[in-house]
């Protein structure tokens, strides 16, 4: 509701109320309205103090995030490469199998050729062997032979040897290299668990300046809109003193202009009113209300549609007859707690915003309830999804009627 919109409707009233109606001292509003500037600049800095430090805070979430991922990926490429050692130590096994098969083998060959040697001169010299031959072609024939086979198991026994350093060098290989990248799996799956840790902190951290962020808010919000009612006051009196006209329909303003007073027709008190009543009572001031810390509790506010949630549910309640409290705390012992998945319409809902219970509605049926918000004045609101699926509490309270 815009400034012009205030300062006619206090006039308004004032005017019907003539005698009556007390002016406020100016210089006391004016007192109290420079206060109110003064906390209003002090909540402000708090709110930008939290909104820097939520600011920091994310940008600190961002980069554990990146480290996050960064040591997903290298875990990720370590068990890549674990799989990979197990697969060439799979490998591995299966040609050790067949080295120690052909050594078995290369053992019996040995075995065989060590009796080839008592038949022909093997357990002798050499130079014993080619002298016991019994012609020059059997000195000849023997001088070949036991050559060769000296030399071919030399080879044989030298290439054994070879294979089994091979496979001592293998193993070895293979199991350091598997022995480290399980290591280095390890050392990285502790640096995950402590960087999960961090988010979960920061996360938690986050939503809780987030909540104070909402707080702050709220309060600035609430001081910003005292303030401006007081200027509306303080123009209205200064309208009067100038000496306005109490009688006529409309209003001077500054530059010349008239405007009607926008009031709200008063909705007469029904004792035999239902939840329907209850309920269609708030409809007239949808899109016609202002959302005013403190608002609802006199008639002032009623016919100009200023609530605040509490009030405008002490108001409604009083519209069939029914009185309850004007504060949320008083308000969540208006009746008795029912269970959410017994609300009804008519029943009382309760919301988490600046502080628990903080915000007061009354439910419709099919997951909405009507109250009034301080972005929009009394309104039909959306709980079943979005900001106030997440603020409700559950907390629901049944007001007999």
């Amino acid at each position: 509701m815009s400034k012009k919109k205030l300062v006619i409707m206090n006039l308004a009233v004032m005017i019907g109320l003539g005698s009556s109606f007390a002016i406020p001292s100016a210089n006391a509003e004016t007192a109290e309205r420079t206060e109110i500037q003064e906390n209003i600049k002090d909540a402000t800095q708090d709110v930008e103090k939290v909104q820097q430090e939520l600011a920091e805070l994310k940008k600190q979430s961002e980069r554990v995030e990146a480290a996050i991922n960064d040591n997903t990926k290298k875990i990720e490429e370590t068990e890549s490469k674990i799989e990979t050692a197990q697969t060439e130590i799979s490998t591995m096994e299966s040609e050790i199998a067949k080295l120690e098969k052909a050594i078995k083998e290369r053992t019996d060959i040995l075995k065989q050729r060590a009796i080839s040697y008592q038949h022909s001169g093997g357990n002798v010299e050499y130079i014993d062997v080619l002298l016991g031959s019994s012609s020059f072609s059997d000195f000849v024939n023997r001088a070949v032979a036991v050559g060769k086979i000296v030399e071919a198991d030399r080879a044989m026994i030298q290439q054994q040897e070879a294979d089994e350093q091979e496979l001592n060098e293998k193993k070895v290989s293979k199991v350091e290299a598997l022995s480290d990248l399980e290591g280095m799996k390890s050392e990285l799956e502790g640096m995950q668990e402590q960087i999960l840790t961090q988010k979960k902190e920061n996360d938690t951290l986050i939503g809780q300046l987030k909540d104070e962020e909402t707080a702050k808010l709220a309060a600035v919000n609430s001081l910003k809109q005292k303030e401006a009612n007081l200027a509306a006051q303080e123009a209205a009196a200064a309208a009067i003193a100038q000496g306005s006209s109490n009688s006529s329909s409309s209003v001077k303003l500054a530059k010349g202009t008239t405007s009607k007073t926008t009031t709200v027709e008063s909705t007469p008190v029904n004792p035999n009113g239902t939840v329907n009543d209850l309920i269609r009572a708030g409809y007239k001031y949808i899109g016609n209300s202002v959302y005013v810390f403190g608002g609802g509790r006199n008639s002032y506010d009623v016919a100009n549609g200023r609530f605040d949630c509490s009030g405008f549910v002490h108001w409604a309640f009083s519209t069939i007859g029914v009185s309850v409290g004007a504060s949320t705390d008083s308000l969540k012992y208006a009746g008795k707690q029912v269970s959410t998945s017994n609300m009804q319409p008519g029943d009382l809902v309760f919301f988490n915003t600046y502080k628990t219970d903080g915000h007061v509605g009354i439910y419709v049926g099919g997951g909405k309830f009507i109250g009034s918000q301080s972005s929009t004045g009394v309104a039909i609101a959306d709980m079943s999804s979005g900001y106030w699926a997440q603020k409700f509490n559950g907390r629901v309270v049944r007001v007999s009627m």
